[in-house]
Parts: C-alpha cells; sequence; structure tokens
C-alpha cells in the first residue's frame, strides 16, 4: 500500500541573469532578462508503506528540492503529492505531527544546552503525553547507549552523538515517516553502523525512511527501492537489484597470481586494473556464460593464488545512469 503519492510533480524558480561589466549592471536597473529554472520537472513515484527508499542524484539534481516539497516547507509549482492522505503543504500544521527529519548539515538540537533540554522542547511541542515521552526516550537512548550524554552542554558531543541525538529528537512523537538527507556525513564506521542499525530497527517497527545521501553504502544497506533524479527529472525508479543490474549481469575478479603470464584475454573478461604482474581486477559479463565457466577459463589460462568475486561498485552504475542522462 502507497503511503507517498507523487504526480507529475514540478517546481520552477525564476532568476534573473546580470552581466559582469559596468554597463550590464547598468542595464539591469532598467531591463533583466529572466531565467526559468526548472528544479524538479514532471517526477512521478510512490512509496509503499514500511518501506526504506533511497533517492539519489548528483548535486543540483532536484534532491533536496523534492524532499522540501514532500515535507512541506515548498510548495510545487505543479502536480500532485499525497503523503498518509495529506497534501503536506496545505495540512502541514496536523502533517508534520505525523513526520520526522533528521538532516546531517543542520541541526536541530540547540547548541548551548543539553539534548535533554531540546528533547523536551520537542515534547511540548508535539503534546506528547509525560509517560509516553520517558518511556520513549528511555527505549530510544538504550538503543543509542546515550544514557552519559545526554546531560551535557550540546556544543561539547562529538559529530557521531549528536547525530545520535538527532535521531532521538526526530523519533520522540514516533513518526510515521522520517526523511532523511544525508544522516551520516562525515561520521566514522563504528558511528555509522550504529545509525544505519537504528534506522533498520525503526523500520522493523514499521517507520518508513525516505533517504537523500551521496554515500552509496547507506542505500546498499538500507534501501530497498532507489528513486535516481537528475537535472530535474526522474531516470531511475526500481529495486536496488535492479539498479544493480541495469549495466548488465557483470561481476568484478580480483586475481592474485602465483607466476606471471604475458596476458590475460579472454571473451567476456576486461582487464580494468594491472597492479602488478601478479595482481589483477577484471570486469566479467556473465550475459553468456556463469561464473564458475569464467573461473574455470581463467584457471586453464593461469595459475592463481587467491581470487575475490564482487558486485559490479555502485559508484559506477549510479555514474553511468548520470552519463546517459546528461
Amino acid at each position: 500500500m502507497a503511503i507517498i503519492d507523487v504526480r507529475n510533480l514540478t517546481k520552477t524558480y525564476y532568476t534573473y541573469r546580470r552581466g559582469s561589466s559596468f554597463s550590464d549592471t547598468i542595464k539591469s536597473f532598467f531591463r533583466r532578462e529572466r531565467t526559468c529554472v526548472n528544479a524538479v520537472h514532471n517526477v512521478s513515484f510512490q512509496v509503499d508503506e514500511g518501506q526504506i527508499t533511497g533517492i539519489l542524484g548528483p548535486n543540483g539534481a532536484g534532491k533536496s528540492t523534492t524532499i522540501k516539497m514532500l515535507t512541506g516547507t515548498l510548495y510545487p509549482t505543479s502536480g500532485h503529492i499525497s503523503v498518509m492522505g495529506y497534501t503536506p503543504f496545505r495540512d502541514r500544521n496536523t502533517y508534520v505531527n505525523h513526520i520526522g527529519a533528521v538532516f546531517g548539515q543542520k541541526s536541530q538540537l540547540v547548541w548551548d544546552i543539553p539534548p535533554v533540554d531540546s528533547f523536551q522542547m520537542n515534547k511540548a511541542i508535539y503534546s506528547i503525553p509525560e509517560k509516553e515521552y520517558r518511556n520513549t526516550l528511555k527505549e530510544l537512548i538504550g538503543m543509542f547507549e546515550l544514557e552519559d550524554i545526554i546531560e551535557k552542554p550540546t556544543r561539547v558531543l562529538s559529530l557521531g552523538e549528536r547525530m545520535k541525538c538527532e535521531f532521538v529528537m526526530a523519533m520522540l512523537h514516533k513518526p510515521k515517516i522520517v526523511f532523511l538527507d544525508e544522516p551520516t556525513i562525515g561520521l566514522d564506521v563504528i558511528a555509522k553502523q550504529k545509525i544505519r542499525s537504528f534506522i533498520r530497527e525503526m523500520n522493523r517497527q514499521g517507520v518508513t525512511f525516505i533517504l537523500t545521501t551521496h554515500d552509496l553504502e547507506d542505500v546498499e544497506q538500507l534501501a530497498r527501492k532507489v528513486i535516481i533524479i537528475n537535472h530535474g527529472q526522474k531516470v531511475f525508479d526500481d529495486t536496488l537489484q535492479k539498479l544493480k543490474m541495469n549495466l548488465g549481469a557483470k561481476k568484478i575478479i580480483r586475481l592474485v597470481l602465483a607466476k606471471p603470464v604475458a596476458e590475460i584475454k579472454l571473451e567476456g573478461i576486461k582487464v580494468i586494473d594491472r597492479n602488478s604482474d601478479f595482481e589483477y581486477t577484471l570486469e566479467v559479463n556473465l550475459e553468456n556464460s556463469s561464473i564458475n565457466e569464467i573461473i574455470k577459463r581463467l584457471s586453464e589460462m593461469c595459475e592463481f593464488s587467491d581470487i575475490s568475486i564482487k558486485e559490479l561498485p555502485m559508484e559506477k552504475i549510479i555514474t553511468e545512469i548520470y552519463k546517459t542522462t546528461v
């Protein structure tokens, strides 16, 4: 069942072009050339309840504009948005009680007071009953192990500690949908894994997440569905598995040879990196051959001491999609 329904969504901005010379500046006082910018153009998609959906795209593609329209902070120029039956920009006062948001580059916490005081502020804003607030806060703090953190001033906390507190802040009123914009930006590996584990646990409890990020590991570990926007237009909308198959059935093989060979040349195999006479990285096409057949043919050609097989890097897949939509 679709919890988010977006149809023909468009957001148009108007800017004014002005030259850099003195004469151009003078002319602009009397006549300015207006330029139309389609930040989002005719985008349609649906998100099912309980999904984790990744929205990807290069800088300036229209991701953040789309998220802002979904949260109700921007009015669309045209199109239809329905989230849980609400029209975000029209029903904002009621709608915001059912959503949460975590922005990696914009904090909700008050800098000079402890996070626990910011939590109390959200308790008042969302009119959370005392007993429910205490139970929810205890559960969230326990999941993040923040017992010794929340009474320190926010300014003395590390980035990882602050981001964990941001998630607590966003989840206190038990939203049905949470919008995440670069939630793991700048975090170390341990902090990222903790936050990803938290998102998965909340998702198991029925929370729907919309994730925008440039960290493709977030998408690979969390999202089941991926939407890609480029130049304001939707260029992909399907499962993560379908995205991985977008460039065909390909794998990456890393090969460590026991003895050097003159070259590795087989049909369906492309050498993409050669670190030394002993180390090769190969891209293999499995459209017409199985991985077992490929390995057998390699073993007949050369003797190797180690081999590893991986999926095609997500960065390569995404980059190729961007290139085809320039």
